[in-house]
């Protein structure tokens, strides 16, 4: 189940005996276990009803011994045991762990068990991973899934969280922000909350001076000013790249994605930033509106083989600048002038 389908079912005060979170998401997790507090343990319990216990530092049998042991002090308990994932025996995980299937036999009345693993996440190298973790913890059947929100959920996220600030943030600051926080929840909360510190209405220069890495904001206008094969634009964004001290190579690697993802584009046929968005996003890579139109603006400036002599460029402008020479900025321009000559 989803984060907002166990906020449902506790809404509609239905408690399991136990749980599995799985994922990342650090904030949606933090929400459904201050929920589940509430739900589970009547508020003169939650001092003493309230156990969190890890399993880096203790077993795994010893926490379930706790789980099915009667409390002097509270009449309800929440257990909470994080990493999980820590108690998987090497090799195939085939069975599940003795103590688990004994307390879901016979919950103990007024006892809540939550397992937290959070270390893999779905995608990638981590996938086999979390799918063990499932494997070894089958007897639950109640699963939070905590993925990482998608650009538009990390979207809304925001909006909402902003107007429970009482924040106002131009649209143009909010793509930002979701690009430099790497649409995670926990850093976009963390940032709107500073920038609510900061001002009532969070225009795109808020967000470039408060926010780490929204300086990265200027390579990415970069990548549009030559998107629209803009000459004087460019130079004049390099000019800024110059004297912030950035580091250039860095830029050349933004480019190198742009271009790569700008032709993909092009050979998919893929006339529209909302087809561009969804394409990408099909294929697990993260992709914000704002990306989206940046994309097919430099697929419609550049032809394919333009952007194929793009790319092996931005490649030479790279050795170039690892290589002994007299000054980036003069390796940079050229890259600049050739890419932006009108033909």
């Amino acid at each position: 189940m989803t984060p907002d389908d166990l906020l449902s079912s506790l809404r509609a005060n239905k408690l399991s005996p136990a749980y599995l979170f799985i994922g990342p998401d650090a904030w949606r997790r933090d929400e459904c276990r201050r929920a589940l507090i509430e739900k589970a343990l009547p508020e003169e319990d939650r001092e003493q009803g309230y156990t969190r216990l890890d399993l880096d530092e203790v077993s795994l049998n010893d926490a379930l011994d706790d789980a099915c042991s009667y409390s002097l002090f509270a009449s309800t308990r929440l257990i909470w045991v994080s990493s999980a994932e820590g108690a998987l025996p090497r090799g195939d995980a085939t069975e599940p762990p003795e103590g688990l299937v004994r307390f879901l036999k016979d919950p103990p009345p007024g006892v809540t068990l939550v397992l937290q693993s959070s270390r893999f996440d779905f995608d990638g190298d981590d996938k086999a991973k979390l799918e063990r973790v499932k494997k070894f913890y089958a007897p639950i059947k109640a699963i939070v899934e905590f993925r990482h929100p998608s650009p538009l959920e990390a979207r809304g996220l925001a909006q909402r969280l902003a107007k429970q600030l009482g924040l106002t943030i131009a649209n143009d600051a909010l793509d930002l922000l979701i690009e430099a926080t790497g649409a995670n929840a926990s850093r976009l909360a963390n940032e709107l909350e500073k920038l609510r510190l900061l001002t009532a209405n969070a225009t795109l220069q808020h967000v470039q001076q408060l926010v780490p890495d929204a300086r990265e904001s200027t390579i990415f206008n970069l990548v549009a000013a030559l998107g629209r094969r803009d000459r004087k634009a460019s130079l004049e964004i390099l000019d800024t790249l110059v004297r912030d001290g950035e580091y250039l190579p860095l830029a050349l690697s933004f480019l190198a994605t742009q271009f790569r993802f700008a032709l993909a584009a092009k050979e998919a046929r893929l006339n529209s930033a909302q087809a561009i968005q969804n394409h990408f996003s099909k294929q697990g890579v993260a992709m914000w509106r704002a990306r989206a139109e940046q994309i097919q603006q430099t697929s419609a400036a550049f032809q394919p083989a333009q952007m194929r002599n793009a790319i092996q460029w931005i490649f030479q402008a790279d050795r170039g600048l690892r290589d002994t020479r007299p000054d980036d900025r003069t390796v940079m321009e050229q890259f600049i002038l050739r890419l932006t000559a009108k033909v």
